[in-house]
């Protein structure tokens, strides 16, 4: 009986019916060419069109068995999508109630031919040697917790809390102390023969550790991997990546998925940090996606950072992630500076905070933080304190500097000729100030002193070790060579004003982050705040207030007490889901469905279930989502332009507000 060769591919499609394996005959001439992990283009029945896909299995079958379509060619001989990355993107996706596609999307750039041509000819990469004088300062370093090297190779679960105070290197550059710890632990794996991968938030943060990482790591396995490279140069780190030689990984959220050799550590830094959870179908956060490929590969699987998330403490709490402690507890000098008798009510910067400024900047530079930037970010009334709004788009007006008219900060138009839609006045005052306007404030109370103003239109990454003033957002402050000599952090009590069911989190994150910016012995001025939030930045106790705020929403089934799943679209296609729901799940409750309650695109509900019930959840809203897209298709023929689905779903959704 002959047999023919048949490869299993998964299409390259958004659409959520379009999620599975489809069948195809290989062709005689390309049996050589269609293996496993290949990019491929294949006939899409249904759309009459050729699309891109993945190889995913081959195997023969009976030749008189069902008619297939054939593959229509081979894109590239390379295979980019090993099975582990597979295997990953697979239960991420599951898990998440998305497509495994969407995730590849992510973790495979673009082919770039020249650069895919280029690495071929380069030829086999060899094996890393770790110097025996870099394995030693890595043994040295990782010392100051007691057991974690071992640990490290073990592939156990860890979490810790970062040491404070940034180091100098031996090039004489200044790093975050946490940064010389994660390029520690990697430094060990890659002299045990595997591979380390180390996501971190931002450009900032990936700097820094690529500096931590440039003299103690052979040349050619330091990969870096973001999205503000070329696409040559990010197809060309993939495919060194794709080679059987280990390497060290470092880049940002959709790093975590870098399919390397030998898997040996997975690190996570700063995982509270929005920027670490995606924002793309299915929104996988990093730290989840870690989780599941420490099941998969059993690698190492390290969560460190200067404060505790609640997500990370439920894990240490049920013994699923080990917490790791410093053989010796090191924290900044916190003071908590409040207005003092005979001071004006309200000072934004009280005398405490004024004169350790003052002294700071005596011997180096001196951190400011504030909330917001620019000159005015809020306008109000002068006369009734209503916020100024545009009188176009209903947007907050803001102030670029003084005098300046107002503009808005949705549409960017002019108000010359605003009026309070309540008093009816014409006159504005500035509500609140921005980092512009607070150096300006402060310049003219420090006079003949440097001020740099550090925010997202002013990025600025290092300062050197002369006097300054630093005026920094949230996130964007600077690192400072030898430590900052003060740190005065302001506005906390607007920050706390969010309407955020983390803002607690994020506040404590915020200025942990600040203050680990400071030399030892530096003081760090908390202003005006007060409360369990406060206290816990002053004796340094962050994963104590995680456990806290994790004991507070387990009556109240809070997130990450529970999982959380949106639910979007038209009521119709809302309630269809949910009673599919309710059918898959009878274990769920009704007291778990929130809604449905209308929105502008028609109705959202919220559903909230245990830990237990995520697969059997995940599965019932996947179901509804694709019979809502065949419903779509099916009701849209004859019509012109694609069909549109009506549902929308999000598991884990990261800033959901109860």
């Amino acid at each position: 009986m002959t047999t023919r060769r048949v490869a299993r591919v998964l299409i390259d499609s958004p659409l959520p019916q379009l999620d599975r394996l489809f069948d195809y005959e290989v062709p005689d001439e390309l049996v050589s060419a269609v293996t496993p992990g290949v990019r491929v283009r294949v006939p899409l029945r249904t759309a009459g069109r050729l699309v891109d896909a993945y190889v995913i299995e081959v195997d023969e079958a009976d030749a008189a068995g069902r008619p297939l379509s054939r593959v229509d060619s081979v894109i590239s001989t390379v295979a980019v999508l090993p099975p582990g990355l597979y295997a990953l993107a697979r239960r991420a996706a599951d898990r998440a109630a998305g497509s495994a596609s969407d995730i590849l999307r992510l973790a495979i750039p673009k082919r770039m031919v020249r650069a895919e041509k280029t690495w071929l000819a380069a030829g086999p990469v060899t094996a890393p040697v770790v110097a025996d004088a870099d394995v030693a300062w890595s043994a040295d370093v990782l010392a100051t917790f007691p057991g974690l090297a071992e640990a490290l190779l073990d592939g156990e679960r860890l979490a810790l809390d970062a040491p404070p105070h940034p180091v100098t290197l031996a090039s004489g550059e200044t790093v975050g102390a946490w940064a010389q710890l994660l390029a520690a632990a990697a430094v060990r794996t890659l002299a045990a023969g595997r591979s380390a991968v180390l996501v971190v938030p931002d450009h900032r943060d990936q700097g820094q550790l690529e500096q931590a990482l440039a003299a103690r790591v052979p040349a050619g396995a330091l990969v870096r991997d973001d999205a503000r490279r070329s696409g040559p140069e990010r197809y060309a780190s993939y495919l060194r990546v794709l080679t059987d030689q280990p390497c060290i990984v470092v880049g940002n959220r959709s790093t975590v998925y870098a399919p390397v050799h030998a898997p040996g550590l997975v690190a996570i830094w700063d995982d509270g940090d929005p920027l670490l959870a995606e924002p793309l179908s299915p929104g996988v956060h990093a730290r989840d996606a870690a989780l599941v490929r420490q099941e998969l590969d059993g690698a190492a699987l390290l969560f460190a950072g200067h404060t505790r998330t609640t997500d990370v403490e439920r894990l240490v709490a049920i013994g699923w992630v080990r917490d790791v402690p410093a053989r010796r507890r090191t924290s900044p000098r916190v003071v908590l500076s409040a207005t003092r008798e005979g001071e004006a009510q309200g000072a934004r910067v009280p005398s405490s905070a004024f004169a350790a400024a003052r002294e700071g900047l005596a011997a180096g530079p001196v951190l400011v933080q504030v909330s917001r930037p620019g000159y005015a970010p809020v306008l109000v009334c002068a006369d009734c304190r209503t916020p100024a709004r545009c009188p176009h788009c209903a947007g907050p007006l803001r102030a670029r500097r003084p005098g300046a008219v107002p503009e808005c900060a949705v549409c960017g138009r002019n108000a010359p000729a605003w009026k309070c839609a309540n008093c009816e006045s014409t006159r504005l005052r500035m509500a609140s100030a921005g980092s512009e306007r607070t150096a300006d404030e402060l310049g003219r109370a420090f006079p003949n002193t440097r001020v740099i103003v550090a925010d997202g239109v002013h990025p600025v990454t290092h300062v050197d070790a002369k006097p300054a003033l630093v005026i920094a957002t949230r996130g964007a402050e600077p690192i400072a060579a030898g430590g900052y000599r003060a740190v005065v952090l302001l506005d906390g009590d607007r920050m706390l004003m969010a309407d955020d069911l983390r803002i607690g989190e994020s506040c404590l994150r915020w200025w942990s982050n600040a203050a680990a910016l400071a030399a030892p012995g530096a003081p760090v001025h908390l202003v005006s705040v007060t409360g369990a939030v406060a206290r816990a930045l002053a004796t340094w106790t962050q994963a104590a207030y995680a456990r806290t705020e994790l004991a507070e929403r387990a009556p109240l089934h809070m997130p990450p007490v529970v999982r959380v799943a949106t639910v979007d679209g038209s009521t119709e296609a809302v309630r269809t889901c949910l009673d599919t729901l309710r059918a898959d799940v009878p274990t769920l409750t009704d007291e778990a469905i929130l809604g449905p309650v209308s929105t502008e695109a028609g109705a959202r509900a919220v559903v909230r279930f245990d830990y237990g019930l995520g697969r059997a959840v995940a599965e019932s809203l996947r179901s509804a989502v694709v019979a809502d897209a065949l419903r779509a298709r099916r009701s849209a023929k004859g019509r012109p332009g694609p069909a549109r689905a009506t549902l929308r779903v999000r598991v884990d959704v990261p800033d959901l507000d109860l």
